[in-house]
């Protein structure tokens, strides 16, 4: 995907899809009126999110003097950097939930100690993984996985 600024239009509705994983709407529009007023495409941060920032690090650590250009510029960067770090905050947030579904499931099946064993942690830690599994089920998101 082309990362280059001034390649989309900077609709709501793709901001939105973009943005899915701010689950405040408040917020993902503070942080889509930072990437507008900084010339940040939603194909940019879409590329950015696709690739777990790669396209950004390899950039960073071309030497080439422009590197920051296809991204705004250095604030630009830094404000894609920042929702990698957040998309990612999200993706870690929905497996560790996703994970306590799981673990509750198999302590109605298994003994910890087997479940322990199977996921090489302790008993203690299988315990707390299921900890509130089913407050965090509610809590799993839908509709945010990525397509890019």
């Amino acid at each position: 995907m082309d990362t280059s600024v001034g390649q989309s239009t900077t609709g709501a509705k793709e901001w939105t899809a973009v943005l899915a994983h701010r689950q405040d709407a408040a917020t993902a529009a503070q942080v889509r009126d930072r990437f507008i007023e900084h010339g940040v495409t939603p194909d940019t941060v879409a590329a950015a999110l696709g690739d777990g920032g790669a396209g950004l690090a390899s950039a960073a650590t071309s030497g080439r003097p422009d590197w920051a250009v296809p991204y705004g510029g250095l604030l630009g960067v830094a404000l894609v950097a920042a929702e990698v770090a957040a998309y990612s905050s999200h993706l870690v947030a929905r497996a560790s939930a996703v994970r306590s579904v799981a673990v509750s499931a198999l302590l109605e099946d298994f003994s910890a100690v087997s479940v322990a064993g199977d996921l090489g942690v302790s008993r203690q830690k299988v315990y707390e993984i299921a900890r509130d599994s089913a407050k965090r089920r509610d809590g799993i998101r839908t509709g945010v996985d990525r397509d890019f």
